[in-house]
């Protein structure tokens, strides 16, 4: 049985589909590498003293795991030098890293979450990567933050890593989702699902319902139906899965269907949201609707939303197309 690798599709998808150039492929195979580096130090754990604090804040104010750090690192080191970007920004840094100098300069832009869910690390659940790839409207000047605040419309490629059971890779280059899953022995990405599509219905949610009190009335609303099972309104029962890391919640919902909602409330009425727009909410938003989802943070489709900082948050909800629908007919209704 043949076998085809992330090099490989990479490949058809710039001669045959003309999806992608050659300078993105390259790049989609580096960011590759720096997830394989990634997962053999999340997979040593204690082992290599991996684990716990580093004992700094990211720009966000939120405490830094050791594995956080490395991330970061690992992306930053892998991805500079090659060629093949303008610029880099991470939700560690405070700022946009240009490409320094010494190295060539590319056309492409790399936004990155270098470890999503790491309040997980410590006790071994899922984690993972994501990243974001735009094309830069810079190429002869310098790379400024506002070279980054495009619209998800503006992506070029998209995807996350997961760490868990096995590693597996995720992509869009716009064509669909592509499931690739990491052969240790071998060293390579190897696809795996192709074509994958979420389901528009289910009867599956995942939120953090400890923050019930503080959700906006439209959000109540929609759990509450779900609450009330077969006996409510929606005359069917509904599970809630809620593992705290995005990359996993996502996944589930690419695999078997569902939806995922994490939105804004009452405690910070000045903060749009919890999600970054640049570093999350956009690349998932990408892949779910490239496989079929929908994606709006309750008023407008995600992915048509103008950033105006680096670090902006949004509410999210996406997944099954006809859930997400229902609960963005009652933010409007709202109104």
């Amino acid at each position: 049985m043949r076998r085809t690798t992330l090099t490989q599709f990479l490949v058809e998808q710039q001669r045959s589909a003309r999806a992608i150039k050659p300078e993105l492929r390259l790049l989609i195979e580096v960011v590759g590498r720096a997830c394989k580096a990634i997962a053999v130090n999340v997979g040593k754990g204690a082992l290599a003293n991996m684990l716990g604090s580093a004992g700094t804040e990211n720009v966000q104010g939120e405490v830094q795991k050791k594995l956080d750090v490395i991330s970061n690192e690992i992306l930053m080191e892998a991805n500079e030098w090659g060629g093949h970007l303008a610029g880099m920004a991470s939700e560690e840094m405070e700022t946009i890293h240009e490409i320094p100098n010494r190295y060539p300069k590319g056309e492409y832009l790399l936004l990155f979450d270098p470890l999503d869910g790491s309040s997980n690390i410590d006790v071994n659940v899922s984690i993972g990567t994501i990243f974001s790839v735009l094309k830069s409207g810079d190429e002869l000047g310098q790379v400024t933050e506002k070279s980054f605040l495009l619209p998800g419309t503006s992506q070029v490629a998209a995807g996350y890593a997961v760490y868990g059971p096995t590693t597996l890779l995720v992509l869009t280059v716009g064509t669909g989702v592509y499931c690739f899953t990491l052969d240790r022995e071998m060293g390579s990405w190897v696809l795996t699902q192709s074509n994958m599509k979420i389901p528009h219905d289910t009867q599956e949610f995942a939120i953090n319902m400890s923050n019930m009190r503080h959700w906006e009335s439209p959000v109540r609303k929609y759990v509450d139906e779900l609450l009330l099972g077969e006996t409510g309104p929606r005359e069917k029962n509904f599970n809630m899965r809620w593992v705290a890391s995005m990359v996993a919640d996502v996944h589930r919902i690419l695999t078997r269907g569902g939806i995922f909602m994490y939105p804004r409330d009452a405690r910070t009425p000045d903060v749009p949201g919890k999600l970054r727009l640049m570093y999350e909410a956009n690349p998932m938003s990408f892949i779910v609707e490239q496989a079929g989802g929908a994606a709006t943070n309750g008023h407008e489709r995600i992915l048509e939303v103008r950033p105006h900082k680096l670090h902006e948050r949004i509410s999210v909800i996406l997944g099954s197309k006809n859930e997400v629908e229902r609960v963005t007919s009652y933010h409007r209704a709202a109104l």
